[in-house]
């Protein structure tokens, strides 16, 4: 592929590792935690992830990611994600490939094309886009673990509307015969001065809350499958700062035949870096 039609990655050698090399060494370390945890013996099509820097929540990405291999080959990984507010656009990029320490991931023109004649995204390309974490976080370990897939990247707000284009990916897809994984990035309450969220002070009791209570309450409407729940609730109590994302992955893996959803992990920063700012962090299958 012209190296003009590839999308650079922007966060390589900061948030995870630049090299092939290294991510496997970390890929290898987080499969090693993820062997603790109990997967559902079913097949999946999809899950929630979380998109802060490798050291906090790589391990519960990889896994997720990890759980999603089945017998058939995936055609392409739809990938969800972008810290958008209600009123933003969409974005996608609809040609050329991302770049990954392990190789390009190149788009599948065909469903992207097809996506944006349907609705008015706006569209990237591989020299022009904005920078965000949320989905390149996630492309080492799909080139890593599903070599030959291709991918549909789209920022989506947290808005009813979005579950139309997640409803119309498992459409366009079947049509398509395209064997189709997809997932939703988001990480979960951003609490603390950082984050201008202290509503329950700091401290122990502070961290508490946020685990048992707030972030609770967004994960239990993603394991209930209910995408418009999860939006209305993150947008009361600041519990998911991509809730349109999830949202919006979770409707498609219903039209594309999950009816169960579980968690395979939880944690937050504060485990690994405790202070008065910290962030929640799920993993998801259905």
């Amino acid at each position: 592929m012209n190296s003009k039609n590839i999308r650079r990655a922007v966060f390589a050698g900061s948030w995870y590792p630049a090299r092939a090399s290294e991510c496997e060494r970390e890929i290898n370390q987080f499969l090693k935690e993820g062997e603790k945890r109990t997967v559902p013996d079913r097949k999946l099509v999809g899950g929630i992830v979380p998109h802060a820097g490798w050291y906090f929540s790589g391990s519960i990405a990889c896994n997720v990611i990890n759980c999603l291999k089945s017998a058939e080959a995936t055609d392409v990984f739809v990938v969800f994600g972008m810290h958008l507010h209600p009123e933003s656009p969409c974005f996608m990029m609809t040609q050329g490939a991302w770049e990954t320490p392990f190789g390009e991931l190149p788009v599948h023109e065909t469903l992207a094309g097809e996506l944006a004649k349907r609705f008015p995204f706006t569209i990237e390309t591989p020299d022009s886009f904005t920078q965000d974490n949320t989905v390149e976080l996630q492309l080492p370990f799909i080139k890593y673990f599903f070599e030959d897939a291709t991918i549909v990247a789209m920022g989506v707000p947290p808005a009813i509307n979005s579950l139309e284009i997640g409803k119309s990916v498992a459409e366009i897809a079947k049509r398509l015969d395209l064997q189709v994984n997809v997932l939703g990035s988001t990480d979960l309450t951003h609490y603390g001065y950082n984050y201008g969220f202290v509503s329950r002070g700091t401290g122990p009791s502070a961290v508490e809350w946020v685990k048992h209570e707030n972030d609770r309450r967004v994960i239990d409407a993603m394991l209930a499958m209910a995408p418009e729940n999860v939006i209305s609730e993150a947008l009361a109590n600041q519990n998911a700062c991509c809730a349109g994302a999830a949202a919006t992955a979770i409707a498609t893996g219903k039209e594309l035949g999950a009816e169960k959803a579980e968690t395979i992990a939880y944690t937050t920063s504060y485990d690994k870096s405790p202070g008065d700012s910290f962030v929640g962090y799920v993993g998801i299958v259905f």
